[in-house]
């Protein structure tokens, strides 16, 4: 699993901008507030709250997770039900698992949009630069497309690998060359537990319904 980034660099943000994934958007129908302690919220209606200050009011998807990350605020952990549309929406559409989507989200990410991993993975799905620019990620930060991004890469290791759901799983974490080389499970022990992480979530994530309660809790391993 990746490293969370150092706590300067630990950016926060509600992560409302799943919602108009799915609703679709209009010019000047995406807000970004910020509230008194640093945190951004994009969200696509205005808030009734005196406390939020409105930092743009913008048409553009593409560019509300930069504007968010622009403030370095207080380490935030996402609601576990909060981007179950926005997954919804794209493993539907890519012929994805729900349940697989959002484990490798937990384990990668713990939902927060903004963390970065040792090794320069990003963003929710934990995208590496090149996977990003393969799949046409402008903002790695935005959660619609870095989730988008990350299921059409388990699409492709889903091909790659008939359907072998420990391989698909091994080679989002250790690259598809490696499994590749090995013929399975390559013997990394980050790998590995990466592997029985994300089958326990899956497994978790399959008994719930799609889109899981606000106050859902993650299991403990």
């Amino acid at each position: 699993m990746p490293e969370l980034p150092a706590t300067k660099r630990r950016l926060a943000a509600l992560g409302l901008l799943a919602s108009v994934a799915v609703c679709g958007t209009a010019q000047g129908d995406i807000y970004v507030y910020e509230m008194p302690n640093g945190t951004r919220v994009v969200t696509d209606h205005q808030l009734n709250d005196k406390r939020a200050r409105l930092v743009r009011a913008t048409g553009a998807v593409r560019d509300a997770g930069k504007l968010a990350a622009q403030k370095n605020s207080p380490v935030f952990r996402e609601d576990p039900a909060t981007y179950d549309r926005l997954i919804q929406r794209y493993a539907d559409e890519f012929g994805v698992e729900f349940a697989l989507v959002k484990a490798v989200m937990t384990v990668e990410s713990a939902f927060n949009p903004y963390s970065v991993s040792n090794k320069g993975a990003c963003g929710l799905m934990q995208l590496m630069p090149q996977t990003a620019k393969r799949y046409g990620v402008f903002d790695i930060y935005n959660p619609v497309e870095n989730v988008r991004a990350g299921v059409q890469y388990l699409r492709h290791l889903t091909e790659l690998f008939d359907n072998k759901i420990h391989l698909v799983i091994a080679a989002y974490n250790a690259g598809e060359n490696a499994v590749l080389q090995y013929q399975g499970i390559p013997p990394y022990e980050e790998t590995q537990s990466y592997v029985k992480r994300v089958l326990y979530y899956k497994r978790f994530y399959a008994t719930k319904s799609p889109i899981i309660t606000a106050d859902a809790t993650l299991p403990r391993t």
